[in-house]
């Protein structure tokens, strides 16, 4: 039997060393399990991270002009209607779901606030009221279609998709109502557009509705019973209804009250872009579903936090903003924004495949 300098056998010392490397494979894997664990329990902190860094590299890229008051602001009012759609998106993404109808049902709804003041000579309020309902009606038929008929969510919000544009140009006659008429005769459909202005921020009454839809859906989705039954729906509708949940109902309260959210980014768009136009708005469903993958909503459902959506909708109008800082060409935004969404499933997978 041969032996080493101390007086140990090889074989012992070869049992040592291979003790030791599976004691640092088990650290490591240990490591990595931890991290795991704790990104599929707080969803929101791998968007959040990209932030911080995205804003950190542009700083420095800029040479500070990033961080002032203005600019930082301003990335908040770009975002304001996606973050706005996006919560409407949130909801029945939550649910294993999906809407592509959201931009169209935004844009009808604001049609119908505008045609329904100047043509019709509806007071402004009972316009807004009425944009409210179609929006409510909207998303009330995308989910008795998805909840009662059990279609599935993509096809059926594809098909609503393109009626409700539809119906969009033809009812509005691809009519654009001008934004100094509406200051003339229905100052209260630019409303969002009023802001609060404090040294070199300017933060308008669209991004603070934001902030507090998104605050309101959070603590709904996370301390109510409701908020638990949408994860459980998505998460395992079958448990869920083993358990108790009325998977179909809250399916159609979560399509019915999306339809409602979009009606009310249907306002603030009003207020964003000044005038009341059927072609407004057209990306927003893309937009949405943009915000809520890079934010860490699991497309599958049943996973995700509402402010990773609202960090995702913030990166996306980081990089668009400092990227024409940059004065590089538009399309690298296109460009990075689709390498963060094939990232951020990726991670989703990662996460949903080794943690829990």
């Amino acid at each position: 039997m041969s032996t080493s300098e101390g007086g140990q056998t090889v074989e012992s010392v070869l049992e040592r060393s291979d003790s030791s490397i599976a004691s640092f494979e088990e650290q490591g894997n240990s490591l990595l399990r931890k991290i795991q664990n704790y990104l599929h329990s707080n969803p929101a902190a791998v968007p959040l991270i990209v932030l911080v860094i995205s804003l950190i590299c542009f700083g420095v890229l800029l040479g500070g002009k990033l961080f002032s008051a203005f600019t930082l602001t301003l990335i908040l009012q770009q975002v304001a209607i996606t973050g706005i759609i996006g919560a409407a998106q949130t909801l029945v993404i939550l649910t294993a779901g999906i809407d592509l109808s959201v931009g169209a049902i935004m844009v009808l709804s604001s049609v119908v606030m505008g045609q329904f003041t100047f043509r019709y000579g509806f007071p402004p309020v009972l316009s807004i009221i009425c944009g409210f309902m179609v929006g409510a009606i909207c998303g009330y038929v995308n989910g008795l279609l998805v909840s009662k008929m059990k279609l599935p969510p993509f096809i059926v919000t594809l098909g609503s998709w393109q009626i409700i544009l539809a119906i969009n140009f033809i009812y509005s006659a691809n009519e654009t109502i001008r934004s100094q008429d509406i200051d003339a005769e229905a100052p209260i459909l630019k409303f969002f557009a009023n802001d609060i202005r404090a040294g070199g921020a300017v933060f308008t009454y669209g991004v603070i509705s934001m902030v507090l839809l998104v605050v309101l859906l959070w603590y709904v989705l996370n301390h109510t019973a409701w908020g638990r039954h949408v994860y459980a729906v998505g998460d395992d509708p079958d448990a869920a209804e083993l358990s108790g949940v009325r998977t179909s109902r809250v399916l159609l309260q979560v399509y019915t009250l999306a339809g409602i959210i979009c009606a009310f980014g249907a306002w603030v768009l009003i207020g964003r872009v000044g005038a009341i136009s059927p072609t407004s708005g057209a990306f927003a469903n893309i937009e949405s579903i943009t915000a809520v993958v890079i934010g860490g909503i699991s497309l599958f459902g049943g996973r995700g936090s509402i402010l990773g959506m609202i960090f995702g909708a913030l990166i996306v109008g980081l990089f668009s903003l400092g990227l024409r800082m940059l004065g590089t060409d538009p399309q690298y935004t296109y460009m990075m924004i689709g390498v963060l969404i094939i990232l951020a499933v990726a991670v989703d997978q990662w996460i949903r495949k080794v943690a829990g």
